[in-house]
């Protein structure tokens, strides 16, 4: 039936599209066929209107042209209007079906309408009940919000009595006073832990009663007695306990440092009665400062005295200077001196007090030092005198900090309370000794052992000591200076004449300078400072005036020479061993000795070869300003100085070597005075070759016998000298 009715349908629509413009002529242009339930509805064209276009009709039916149905029906030939009225007819049976079906099925539709009556009553009910519903959960909202504000509230008053509760629960916890805490500082000796605990605790409860009262709490005053009796109780045994842990410093024999340690495990003892009882911290420090003052004091004198007794006796005196003769007689009354004045000069081993792994060496024994007959030099001792100081004074001082709990200036007040008159007996001491000190080196050495434990006390961040280095820094350096002043004044003073007889040999004089400034160079290369260069500076140019003085002394050149060469080669190389290549000292002396060298190989070489030398240079000259005709007499001078040379250059080079041997200490200066005068023999001969070449002298006979350079060359390094 439901197919049936959809081919009628699109039956109808196919008749609905392509009746209008087919009908038949009986039915008229405005009637409507007996089949069709759709009238066309021609009022609704304007025929009479402009505005009626025919094109849109050709649309229409091109569209209904375009259907499938209308394809198919045109395709297959069928007539329409058969067509029409055959759907038409099956429609009203499809219809009558339809209507016998609905009287079969009219008892369920009663049914049905039954039942959808009976459901409408049903929730009629429903929604009335839902009705009474919604109104008993609105009065249920309202009594739940009125709940909600009333939970808020308790809720606001419970955080309220929280809060109170809490802030009464710490003022009852402050005030209180348990039994625990008044046994432990009644009955525990101080050593125990729990007095240490419940000391704590009875500090914080007194700084709470304290802050309550300052606040008008009336409850402070039921506790305050109570707090104050343990107070005073606590005070009392920690007073008794701290001075005789100090009391026990002065015995005799006693390494104050362990119980200096023990304290600092009970620091908190000094902080407590620092809040509580100032009066008995201030008498605590006092006793401390009185008690270590003393013991530092007697500590360092006693061992001062007995480590000077370990020095080596012969010191240097006043008349040990650098410019004062070996020879000179000292008074009636002085004793002989049985050691070299060399050796006040000389560095050796000394240095090795600055190195690091001497300079904090444990300190000086003096009875063990005694016992083996060790002696030791000043600046030695100097050492060991202060390294002893320096790790006591930083001990000392970072004790002090931690204990009595102070920083800055306080601290560096309490430092020197304790160690004022132990660096005070240290510096008067030193400032005794230096007046009689006339050795350079152990002062100079003093000096860079105060600058190196300066760095020392600088990196374990301990600044109490900053003012004790500097002055003895101000004892030390005005005392070098003087000294070094004094040799200065000693060799400019010095007369060449009262030295006695002449030696080409090094002067010990010059041996001491060398010495002398090699050792200052090579400390002062570590830390360097330029006072000492200026000082060294002044020493160097009067050695260099002294040594020019005693060569004006010699009678010949060729002396003074030698003695100026040998002079300056030993300190040169003197100074090369302990100073840098690159040091002012050694470039200077390495160019007045190169200056030197080169006037002694021309003064070498002009007794046997000046005649060579000076035809030489003549005719160069000439050459150079064009006069070479004025060779052309000169052929006698030529001949003679060809044969001349030919017959004695070999003695007299052999007789040059020896007198170079015989003239200079060190051979291998020496070796290298003798290459440098055969090589520039040599470059002479090849000048005189030369010189001979041009066309004046070319044609001159005796051009014959002229030594080949290259035979000459090697003829003389067989005269070179093998030392």
């Amino acid at each position: 039936m439901a197919a049936a009715a959809t081919m009628a349908a699109a039956a109808r629509e196919l008749v609905l599209r392509a009746g209008a413009s087919d009908m038949e002529e009986e039915e008229g242009p405005l009637g409507s066929g007996p089949g069709l339930r759709e009238p066309l509805q021609i009022g609704e064209l304007d025929i009479t209107s402009d505005e009626f276009i025919l094109d849109e009709v050709d649309v229409h039916i091109q569209a209904n042209l375009e259907d499938e149905l209308v394809k198919e029906a045109l395709k297959t030939g069928v007539d329409l209007r058969h067509y029409s009225k055959q759907v038409e007819l099956e429609l009203q049976q499809i219809e009558q079906k339809s209507i016998r079906d609905y009287i079969q099925e009219s008892e369920n539709i009663a049914s049905l309408h039954n039942q959808i009556t009976a459901c409408d009553a049903v929730l009629e009910r429903m929604e009335q009940m839902l009705g009474a519903f919604q109104s008993d959960l609105s009065s249920i909202s309202s009594e739940i919000r009125t709940l909600q504000e009333q939970s808020g509230a308790m809720n606001i008053r419970l955080r309220n009595r929280q809060a109170v509760r809490g802030k009464l629960g710490e003022l009852v916890d402050g005030l209180v006073v348990p039994s625990a805490l008044v046994t432990a500082i009644l009955e525990a000796p101080v050593t125990e832990p729990r007095f240490l605990e419940q000391l704590q605790e009875l500090d914080a409860k007194a700084a709470a009663v304290r802050e309550q009262e300052a606040r008008g709490t009336a409850a402070c005053a039921d506790v305050r007695g109570v707090l104050d009796r343990l107070r005073v109780k606590a005070v009392t045994k920690i007073r008794e306990f701290i001075l005789q842990k100090i009391y026990s410093f002065r015995k005799p024999m006693t390494n104050y440092q362990i119980p200096q340690t023990a304290l600092l495990k009970y620091r908190f003892f000094y902080q407590f009665l620092l809040g509580n009882e100032r009066a008995t911290a201030k008498e605590i420090r006092d006793e401390y400062v009185e008690t270590l003052s003393k013991i530092y004091l007697s500590y360092y004198r006693s061992y001062l005295g007995r480590l000077m007794k370990v020095q080596y006796e012969e010191v240097a005196e006043k008349d040990d200077l650098m410019g004062v003769e070996d020879t000179a007689k000292k008074g009636f009354f002085s004793k002989p001196s049985l050691r070299s004045r060399n050796t006040i000069f000389t560095l050796g081993t000394r240095g090795s007090v600055i190195s690091p792994a001497e300079l904090e060496a444990p300190i000086l024994v003096p009875h063990t030092a005694q016992r083996g007959e060790q002696r030791y030099p000043f600046e030695a001792l100097f050492r060991s005198q202060h390294y002893a100081l320096l790790d006591n004074s930083c001990r000392e001082y970072l004790f002090i900090c931690e204990f009595f709990m102070v920083s800055g200036p306080a601290a560096h007040d309490l430092f020197h309370a304790v160690m004022g008159r132990t660096l005070s007996m240290t510096q008067k001491h030193l400032e005794s000794y230096l007046v009689d000190c006339y050795d350079a080196i152990a002062v100079f050495l003093c000096i860079h052992i105060v600058l190196r434990f300066r760095n020392i006390t600088a990196k374990r961040d301990v600044p109490a000591l900053d003012r004790y280095w500097e002055q003895v820094l101000a004892l030390l350096w005005p005392r070098f200076e003087l000294i070094l002043e004094m040799n200065v004044q000693s060799v400019r003073s010095t007369d060449p004449q009262r030295l006695g007889g002449l030696d080409t040999r090094p002067h010990y004089i010059t041996r001491r300078y060398a010495e002398f400034s090699s050792a200052l160079v090579s400390i002062n290369q570590t830390i360097p400072n330029e006072r000492t260069m200026q000082l060294l500076g002044q020493l160097q140019v009067e050695v260099e005036n002294f040594v020019l003085r005693v060569a004006a002394e010699f009678s010949s050149r060729k002396e003074q020479l030698v003695f100026l060469i040998n002079n300056y080669d030993m300190m040169l190389g003197v100074l090369m061993e302990r100073a840098a290549d690159d040091s002012k000292e050694v470039e200077s002396f390495q160019q007045l000795l190169n200056a030197r060298t080169q006037e002694f190989i021309e003064e070498l070489l002009s007794p046997p070869f000046g005649g060579l030398v000076a035809f030489v240079k003549e005719a160069e000259a000439l050459i150079e300003r064009g006069q070479a005709e004025r060779l052309r007499g000169e052929e006698a001078r030529v001949t003679q100085l060809i044969r001349g040379f030919g017959s004695s250059w070999k003695s007299s080079v052999e007789s040059l070597s020896q007198d170079v041997m015989r003239s200079f200490t060190n051979f291998r200066n020496g070796t290298s005075i003798i290459q440098g005068a055969l090589t520039q023999l040599i470059q002479l001969y090849h000048r005189f070759h030369r010189v001979l070449s041009q066309p004046q002298l070319r044609a001159l006979p005796a051009r014959a016998e002229l030594i080949n350079i290259h035979h000459l060359m090697v003829e003389l390094k067989k005269h070179k000298p093998n030392f």
